[in-house]
């Protein structure tokens, strides 16, 4: 019998009536498992944690643009030297806090197109990441308290803090730690520093053995990208080589045990993503994480790994952008 092939593009709008029928089905499920206490607690944002906004898919790719001129130079904050690059201007800052895998040298395809639409955009490379000392052993301070002294450091107030992967674990530290400096906050791809023990658990489940001794590019970029673009996946592979100062990187603790607690207790307006694909968050887990903030959006990037902010960098700056646009001081 012949056997008849359906366009691929029948087989995609599927995918997509699929996921934007079970994400929010998934979410309920877990919301209703919580207290009635908590749920009341939490605000009525639009959209809710139940219903991702999922984002078009970006298919085709081209190099990361030119970048918009910035100064660079090393902070000399207390316990270590940081390297950073700031765009400069009278603009708010959007600061950008790379992944484990990264450094400050990341966000190429997010630099020019702040920096176009009037942002002051500032990204620096943490702790034993390229251009930065690791500092002392017995005095690794938080990634908070570092961030805290850079602000000082340029002179800068408040901020729209934006952090991929590891840099989103700083997010909800620097959220309770120093809330008067945060006009918003954006966790992308992230676990978040979480400590509950079930989720850790579940994170454990995710990646454990021998998911941490597989390339970097296998765990990071979804399948979708890396089939698609090869080119693409060697830029990225060249950048994680380099993010490293020196031969381990940096894990500092956060300033607060990041409970489900803490959580709800921050008031800043929240953005919190993930991709579709992405095996360190998956979308359930997201939309978990993101039920305990009070003032939250939630969006899926279709088809990315975790590395949303190079795989689907379309869709990554279209959400950041509207989300601090509606969040000025």
């Amino acid at each position: 019998m012949k056997q008849s092939h359906r366009p691929l593009a029948a087989h995609a709008a599927e995918r997509r009536t699929f996921l934007r029928g079970a994400l929010p089905a998934v979410a309920a499920l877990q919301l209703a498992s919580r207290p009635a206490s908590a749920l009341a607690a939490q605000s009525s944002p639009s959209p809710s944690p139940a219903e991702p906004k999922v984002m078009p898919t970006q298919r085709r790719w081209t190099p990361p643009p030119p970048q918009a001129p910035a100064r660079e130079g090393v902070a000399p904050l207390p316990g270590a030297n940081l390297w950073f690059w700031d765009t400069g201007g009278d603009g708010e800052p959007i600061v950008l806090m790379h992944p484990a895998t990264g450094s400050a040298s990341v966000w190429g395809y997010q630099q020019p197109v702040f920096a176009k639409a009037g942002y002051r955009v500032i990204a620096y490379s943490r702790r034993g990441h390229k251009g930065s000392d690791a500092g002392l052993p017995d005095r690794i301070g938080t990634g908070a308290d570092d961030l805290n002294d850079l602000l000082d450091y340029l002179k800068v107030k408040k901020v729209h803090l934006v952090g991929s992967a590891a840099g989103g674990f700083i997010v909800p530290d620097f959220a309770l730690s120093f809330p008067d400096r945060l006009l918003s906050m954006t966790v992308a791809c992230s676990q978040g520093g979480v400590t509950e023990p079930a989720w850790r658990e579940a994170v454990r489940r995710l990646t454990g053995d021998p998911f941490p001794t597989m390339p970097a590019s296998f765990r990071e970029l979804g399948p979708s990208y890396r089939a698609g673009n090869p080119k693409g996946v060697e830029e990225w592979e060249a950048i994680e080589k380099t993010s490293r100062s020196g031969t381990q990187r940096m894990r500092q603790p956060s300033k607060n045990r990041i409970l489900w607690t803490e959580l709800e207790k921050i008031r800043t307006p929240a953005l919190v993503f993930t991709g579709g694909a992405d095996l360190y968050m998956p979308v359930p887990q997201m939309l978990e994480f993101a039920s305990h903030l009070r003032n939250v959006e939630t969006a899926v990037l279709s088809e990315s790994g975790h590395s949303g902010y190079w795989e689907q960098p379309e869709a990554f700056n279209a959400l950041v952008l509207d989300f601090v646009g509606r969040h000025r001081a």
